[in-house]
This record gives C-alpha cells, sequence and structure tokens, in this order.
C-alpha cells in the first residue's frame, strides 16, 4: 500500500511539473492556468488493471464531473501510468472513450482529449518537435466541459491559431530545450 501510495505521487508530481512548465510555462494552452490556479483541475490516478476496468474508472470520472458545480471541478486527468506503453493502442482506447461518452449521453456537455509520452500526429515522424504539443509523462484522458471550451474560445478571439503557435514555440525550443523544462 505505501509503495501504491509513493508511485501515485510520483505520477501526480509528474504531472504537475509538465503542466507547469509545459502546459502553462509555454503556454501550450492558453486556457489551462486559470483553472489551474483556482485548483478546478481534477488530477486522478488510476489502478486499472484491464481495459474494462480503465473503462469503469472513466465512467465514474465522467459521472463526477458533470454532476459537480464547474466552479469546484472544471477539468478532470484521468492520468493511466500502467497501461498503454503503445500510443496506438491508447488511441484506440480513446475511440472507446468517446464511445462512453456518447452511450452517457455526455456529448455536448463533456469532451474528451488526450496527451500520451509518445503522442505522435498523422504524417510527422516519430521525433518531430510538433508532436510534443501532446506529449506528457503518462497516457491522460483529459476530459473537459464543453460550455468552459465554449467561454475559453469566446475569450480568445482567434482560437485556431494556437496550435500553429505552439508548433513555432517548440521548433523554438527544440527537443533538447524541451527535456531542459524537466531537469532538476
Amino acid at each position: 500500500m505505501v509503495e501504491q501510495v509513493q508511485q501515485h505521487e510520483q505520477v501526480l508530481a509528474a504531472t504537475r511539473l509538465w503542466l507547469e512548465k509545459a502546459v502553462i510555462g509555454l503556454n501550450l494552452c492558453p486556457f489551462a492556468k486559470a483553472v489551474y490556479v483556482k485548483q478546478q483541475v481534477h488530477c486522478v490516478v488510476s489502478e486499472a488493471t484491464s481495459e474494462a476496468a480503465l473503462l469503469s474508472e472513466l465512467q465514474a470520472e465522467l459521472e463526477a464531473l458533470s454532476s459537480m458545480d464547474s466552479q469546484l471541478r472544471d477539468t478532470t486527468l484521468l492520468i493511466i501510468p500502467n497501461r498503454f506503453d503503445d500510443f496506438l493502442n491508447f488511441n484506440d482506447f480513446i475511440g472507446e472513450a468517446d464511445a462512453l461518452l456518447a452511450d452517457m449521453g455526455l456529448e455536448g456537455e463533456l469532451q474528451i482529449a488526450s496527451f500520451h509520452p509518445q503522442f505522435q500526429f498523422a504524417g510527422t515522424d516519430v521525433d518531430d518537435v510538433s508532436n510534443y504539443t501532446n506529449r506528457a509523462p503518462y497516457p491522460i484522458v483529459h476530459v473537459l466541459r464543453e460550455a468552459s471550451i465554449d467561454r475559453a474560445v469566446a475569450s480568445f478571439p482567434d482560437a485556431s491559431v494556437i496550435y500553429e503557435r505552439n508548433i513555432e514555440t517548440l521548433e523554438q525550443l527544440g527537443v533538447a530545450g524541451w527535456q531542459r523544462l524537466f531537469e532538476g
């Protein structure tokens, strides 16, 4: 039990470091800082040992987020440290996660995004720095509220430029610069 608690603490610490240094620090998501500072980001470490158990955990997190006031919890990160070493398998799971969201009747209320240590956009090389916009220390299922996305996009005049700006930021930083973010 102590070992599991230590692992959870390490996973959460690495995830928070990634959020603070990359997502917020590099402004990869201009909407993340506000909810993070207000402590409205719920991070949970998955203990699932099977895909069925993971879907059950995800269902519980979807139900919790949808029933909770957004001022208390605006978004959820389901961190999966012990599964999906292979990005393509994780990508397949995200399809199942989207299907679960639809089956629960939560489309239009919640949305799923994903991050993975080996994330790769179609048509890019595995070591292309643009892939780092969606790379995290562990596979993560990110559950967002549609209303929050709508408010954020309304406050950001041209949200479509975020992706392009992120690629420019990472190209300037380079893979070595990305790695230096997490040293020490």
